[in-house]
């Protein structure tokens, strides 16, 4: 298990909750750590991944992450993980990107 996976259970939970009762106040941007993106690229048969949009149980906006075979498939099974540990912005925001206020 990795520090950054999470449950089968909450990904279908958060993406749920995303879709059926989306944020007012979307978040600009997401942080996402470079280790997480590394171990998942890095497992075998991924080769794209693929993020969903999720709301947790606190009501932060989350990006959920699964790798992607090469026929476009997710991987979600007992060999493949799936990743989140994101963190939205605000508050993990850079204010200096020229993209942060566009």
């Amino acid at each position: 298990m990795s520090k950054y996976s999470i449950s089968l259970s909450d990904a279908k939970n958060w993406v749920k909750s995303w879709r059926t009762n989306p944020p007012t106040e979307l978040a600009k941007g997401h942080l996402i750590p470079g280790e997480a993106l590394s171990e998942l690229l890095a497992t075998e048969g991924v080769v794209d991944v693929r993020a969903y949009m999720g709301v947790d149980e606190s009501g932060t906006q989350k990006l959920i992450f699964v790798g992607v075979d090469e026929d476009g498939k997710d991987l979600i099974d007992d060999t493949h993980l799936i990743y989140d540990r994101t963190c939205p912005c605000p508050t993990f925001c850079d204010p200096t990107s020229p993209i942060f206020n566009p």
